[in-house]
């Protein structure tokens, strides 16, 4: 059976753009298929900590990315009055890996990442639904009807991936028991600088600024799954229902219109066992799809990225190298989607007790304490877990 390509990319989100990149980088021959007709990326912003960067520099674009990012000096948790709960030290963390922290729109970055991968090798509207192996060759079932033969597979296609659940048939999406809201709104009139998330009875509202004189917003409710109320929110229902949280929460709001609403609920997947098949490696939210708690989902598929490079050009054998990258990605990003799934229970909880005493904790532990999981995150050279 002829091979179409050695490497097939499945997905054409940060994770599987980033790959290419990566293979391109090292002279290796791949294909990569998205379903999406074009690459747009939604209107939406997310994080890119430090050691994001640092997997960028891996890459060798760490500074074009840091002209279409905010730079981020400072980030707090506040209550719904705007009193500061915690205000963690992310400059003393970035320095570990002497980078700084970013927010960026997902758009931009999907726009530069896809500019940097070569035409030829990118094909769009190709939905992948099935695969098969035989005798060493992995067969992609598309569709549209088509098919596609390679030597190995990076599956990169999100938290919903079919061929992960071809392949895993228990790793489903995971509902986290809240539901959100996102927009990409002007910050003329706002002028906000800094970045912040508040935890309040009524859920959480979170805001930074973007490049060019934007702000990316969020709004997390408690909700049952795929709730049809919910699901018909619009500006007027989000303005009653944050109507009593602090400035410039009802700004944002009211200078926010319905079209820029951007709904969904939020999942994960339970952490996985493996991440390696033999010829088939499961990258970014395919592989460990985490909540955005700790925002760390780009980060840590950017870390994939850069750890399965160094693997792909130190081992001679690429299903070696799969099953090395999964030794070293395994336990970090399973304590990432962990510890950021208790840390959303944590701030959607509605009871006033239990909020009452959060909020006294948070406001009186020490730094050092409460900002222990940002500490273990950082200050640990991913590159290095397991060398």
């Amino acid at each position: 059976m002829d091979i179409d390509s050695e490497f097939t990319i499945i997905g054409g989100g940060v994770a599987g753009l980033a790959a290419a990149i990566g293979l391109q980088n090292n002279s290796m021959n791949f294909s990569l298929f998205e379903q999406a007709d074009q690459l747009k990326g939604i209107g939406a912003g997310f994080g890119l900590a430090a050691n994001a960067m640092q997997a960028l520099e891996y890459l060798g674009i760490r500074e074009d990315i840091e002209k279409l990012g905010h730079h981020l000096d400072s980030y707090k948790i506040l209550d719904d009055k705007g009193k500061v709960l915690v205000a963690p030290n992310t400059k003393t963390l970035s320095q570990k890996y002497n980078q700084q922290n970013f927010a960026i729109h997902r758009a931009d970055l999907h726009l530069y990442l896809l500019s940097q991968v070569k035409a030829q090798s990118l094909h769009f509207g190709k939905k992948a639904i099935d695969l098969n192996q035989k005798e060493g060759v992995i067969t992609i079932h598309f569709a549209d009807g088509t098919m596609h033969h390679t030597k190995y597979l990076i599956i990169a296609d999100g938290v919903k991936s079919p061929l992960r659940q071809q392949l895993i048939r228990s790793a489903v999406p995971r509902y986290a028991g809240y539901t959100c809201w996102r927009a990409t709104i002007d910050n003329s009139t706002i002028a906000l600088k800094h970045g912040s998330e508040t935890w309040g009875q009524k859920g959480r509202f979170g805001m930074t600024p973007l490049t060019h004189n934007r702000i990316y917003w969020y709004a997390c409710i408690n909700a049952t799954y795929q709730n049809e109320t919910y699901r018909n929110y619009r500006i007027a229902d989000l303005q009653r229902h944050f109507s009593h949280y602090h400035d410039p929460i009802p700004e944002i709001l009211s200078n926010t219109q319905d079209a820029d609403l951007i709904w969904n609920d939020i999942v994960d997947i339970k952490p996985l066992q493996h991440l390696a098949y033999g010829n088939i490696l499961l990258l970014g939210d395919a592989g460990h799809a985490t909540t955005p708690n700790m925002g760390q989902g780009a980060c840590q598929a950017l870390e994939d990225v850069a750890v399965l490079m160094d693997e792909l050009t130190d081992k001679a054998s690429v299903p070696k190298a799969f099953l090395s990258f999964e030794k070293r990605r395994l336990q970090r990003t399973r304590y990432i989607t962990t510890t950021s799934k208790r840390i959303g229970e944590v701030a959607q909880w509605e009871n006033p007790f239990m909020i009452s005493l959060r909020n006294t904790i948070l406001k009186n532990i020490p730094s050092k304490m409460s900002q222990a999981n940002l500490e273990k995150l950082l200050s640990v050279d991913f590159m290095s877990i397991n060398k």
